[in-house]
């Protein structure tokens, strides 16, 4: 499956983007979809994931703040964040796993990588 993610961009500290990571290839229905970031320097991090279920998963720094979601129909996951920080400021990636059920944060379960869409939160 390829992955293209999208709507990355500059924001003021507090307010929100929504990421958009669109499939082609396969149908994304049955695969676990998730985020990670990198920011400058730093290693890639996880961020969330929904299983095919629609059960969504979250890394402590973003819970509450950050919402996944996806529409089969359209092939294409979300990530839509509020009250950004500027400890935010990252390279966005999405990831699919071909197992339906998630597996953990680990970067190595998930096959399929976008390129990446940069998201700054400016303070």
């Amino acid at each position: 499956v390829q992955l293209q993610a999208s709507g990355g961009g500059l924001v003021q500290a507090g307010g929100s983007l929504r990421l958009s990571c669109a499939a082609s290839g396969r149908a994304l229905s049955t695969y676990t979809m998730g985020w990670f970031r990198q920011a400058p320097g730093k290693e890639r991090e996880f961020v969330g994931a929904i299983a095919w279920t629609g059960a969504t998963f979250y890394a402590d720094s973003v819970k509450g703040r950050f919402t996944i979601s996806r529409d089969n129909a359209k092939s294409t996951v979300y990530l839509q964040m509020d009250s950004l920080k500027p400890d935010d400021t990252a390279v966005y990636y999405c990831a699919a796993d071909r197992r339906s059920y998630y597996r953990g944060p680990q970067s190595t379960n998930f096959d399929s990588w976008g390129q990446g869409t940069l998201v700054t939160v400016s303070s």
